[in-house]
């Protein structure tokens, strides 16, 4: 039997598409299994106010399909402090709520860590478009963040073809490239240049003179924002060669949306899953799927480990950009 009577949910960190599919799924789950369930207004800035609310069946109706968060997102300066991550702590405890889902990236999850370490059974899920948490093969919001860079390419395409001329596009990713890279595989950008790769300004404008010289009339080079801006790499290849690429940054666009039917997916499996080990007694774990199949690792690893960047994937877009 499950010691485990009531948990909360929270959202933090940037948004992303499928958060509220996940919040969706951890509620309902914890209908079906009887406990109460309460949602957390604002992260951990409403955590800290004590700004809750009970959750119920009405109150996650017709969202799965929604971006952003129902229960809105906030950075929370004082929550990085051991004064206020034990005000959090004692606002649960003084609610009698046994287990919290944090929905989020990367400092969110440390959030969690934190609250874990003073006795508070939690559990992550990777909320984050950038898909930079380790220990998951995708993070929720990824997919709908990828699709909707893809589906710009596809109009800079037309227009660019229809004059005869290059695009420089800038993507989310100041420190995880994958956004750029399955994007870039997806679209046959020519040219894709992230923050985990080392890469030559002039190699890259001489490509696409190459390109040019060939009889190309237009090419896509796709810039992760931790790689540099796009403003400067289209400056370095006029100064280069002569080529005048068109800039586009995507910026905000890629978080917001209806998240995908992977995302949506994806979100309500690990909303419940996190549901089930938390009654099965686990805490401080990091929710996240490999090869198809529901994981749980410790949330102290993953956040003190980076997650690998797929080389072979951007070997396999280097080949196929040729």
């Amino acid at each position: 039997m499950s010691a485990v009577k009531s948990i909360a949910v929270l959202t933090s960190g940037g948004d992303s598409q499928g958060m509220n599919a996940a919040v969706r799924a951890v509620v309902r789950s914890a209908l079906y299994y009887g406990l109460e369930v309460y949602g957390v207004q604002r992260g951990y800035q409403g955590l800290i106010n004590d700004d809750l609310r009970q959750m119920d069946l009405r109150s996650v109706g017709d969202i799965i399909q929604r971006g952003g968060t129902i229960l809105q997102t906030a950075r929370c300066k004082e929550f990085m402090t051991p004064e206020g991550q034990e005000r959090g702590a004692q606002v649960l405890r003084n609610r009698g709520i046994d287990g919290l889902v944090v929905i989020g990236g990367d400092g969110s999850y440390q959030g969690a860590n934190k609250l874990s370490k003073l006795g508070i059974k939690t559990m992550g899920l990777p909320g984050t478009i950038d898909n930079d948490i380790p220990f998951t093969d995708f993070t929720i919001g990824f997919d709908t963040a990828v699709s909707i860079v893809v589906d710009a390419i596809n109009k800079l395409r037309d227009t660019m073809t229809s004059h005869e001329r290059s695009s420089v596009v800038e993507v989310m990713g100041r420190h995880c490239g994958d956004i750029a890279l399955y994007a870039g595989l997806a679209s046959g950008a020519e040219t894709i240049l992230v923050p985990e790769i080392p890469f030559n300004l002039d190699e890259v404008s001489k490509r696409m003179q190459d390109n040019f010289k060939h009889g190309k009339r237009h090419s896509i080079i796709l810039v992760a924002e931790g790689a540099g801006k796009g403003e400067d790499v289209a400056r370095h290849i006029t100064d280069c060669c002569g080529i005048e690429p068109r800039v586009t940054v995507l910026g905000h666009i890629q978080r917001g949306g209806a998240p995908t039917h992977n995302d949506r997916v994806l979100a309500s499996q690990l909303g419940d899953f996190a549901v089930r080990q938390l009654m099965e007694g686990e805490s401080a774990k990091s929710c996240g799927i490999i090869r198809g199949e529901l994981v749980g690792t410790d949330i102290d690893k993953v956040v003190n480990t980076k997650k690998p960047f797929n080389m072979e994937m951007y070997n396999l877009a280097l080949r196929l950009s040729q």
